[in-house]
């Protein structure tokens, strides 16, 4: 019996989603202003700044019997040598063969890390998202990978015991174990896939933490863009995405609501 014959599909899907990152300055969603209150990082520590690309998340799962699944942020699209695709937005067709090379004997580096692991990636041009034309002027379609989770033998077993409800609870509130840095490093060398481009490592007590001072921030260490697939690329960057050098904390940073906030607040 293979894997996913064995398993809850429901149950897999919730367990793989990417969690939600919350933003840097906390978001007051009955305005969509930025509020004054921050996510803190450990002041001790460092944080390393990757570029967030305006694209759509996906997935690639890979399983331990060298088989893989294909997702989009929310649902399943395809598993290995399926005879259906889904086309939603070119996931599967942009993904495939990076999945197929990354199951391959060879490079079955999940293997030692328990019954599966996810990587998850954005993609992004084409016409993924409306700000696909500050990446191409020509509909070139791409992906970056920006996270590595992995679910050894006995956690993946006792999480798809439990109902679809509890496992959502349980991602939300930070039950899966994401790869550090360096390790998602390694896999993406082996994997050869390109990274989300990095930015920074710096001390995180040098972030600012007024909403004006951020937005110079943003502005100061990504004026443009480093993702462009082409010179028709229109070039303007998302954000930043900050992360404890462990990954145990995490925070976006989008220009355009620091934008939205300081023009609001003028008025």
């Amino acid at each position: 019996m293979s894997y996913l014959q064995s398993v809850d599909i429901n149950r897999l899907n919730s367990m793989t989603k990417y969690p939600s990152i919350p933003t840097y300055h906390i978001l007051d969603k009955s305005n969509g202003m930025l509020t004054d209150e921050v996510v803190p990082f450990d002041t001790l520590s460092h944080v390393i700044g990757t570029e967030k690309i305006d694209g759509t998340n996906a997935r690639i799962i890979l399983l331990s019997d060298g088989s893989y699944v294909i997702g989009s942020r929310d649902q399943l699209l395809y598993a290995k040598d399926d005879q259906i695709v889904n086309p939603t937005l070119g996931i599967v067709d942009v993904l495939r063969s990076t999945a197929e090379r990354c199951c391959h004997p060879t490079t079955r580096w999940a293997a030692s890390l328990g019954a599966l692991a996810v990587l998850y990636v954005e993609v992004f041009g084409g016409r993924v998202s409306s700000g696909s034309k500050q990446y191409t002027g020509s509909d070139a379609v791409s992906f970056r990978l920006f996270d590595v989770a992995q679910f050894p033998d006995t956690f993946d077993a006792e999480v798809l015991s439990w109902s679809v409800e509890q496992i959502a609870a349980w991602r939300d509130h930070g039950g899966q174990q994401f790869l550090t840095s360096v390790d998602r490093t390694h896999v993406a060398q082996e994997c050869d896939i390109e990274l989300v481009p990095r930015l920074f490592t710096r001390p995180s007590f040098l972030l600012p933490s007024s909403i004006e001072g951020m937005h110079g921030f943003l502005l100061e260490n990504l004026p443009r863009t480093n993702a462009a697939l082409d010179d028709g690329a229109g070039g303007r960057a998302e954000g930043i995405v900050f992360r404890s050098s462990d990954r145990r904390v995490i925070a976006k940073a989008r220009i355009q609501d620091y934008e939205r906030t300081l023009r609001r607040g003028k008025k």
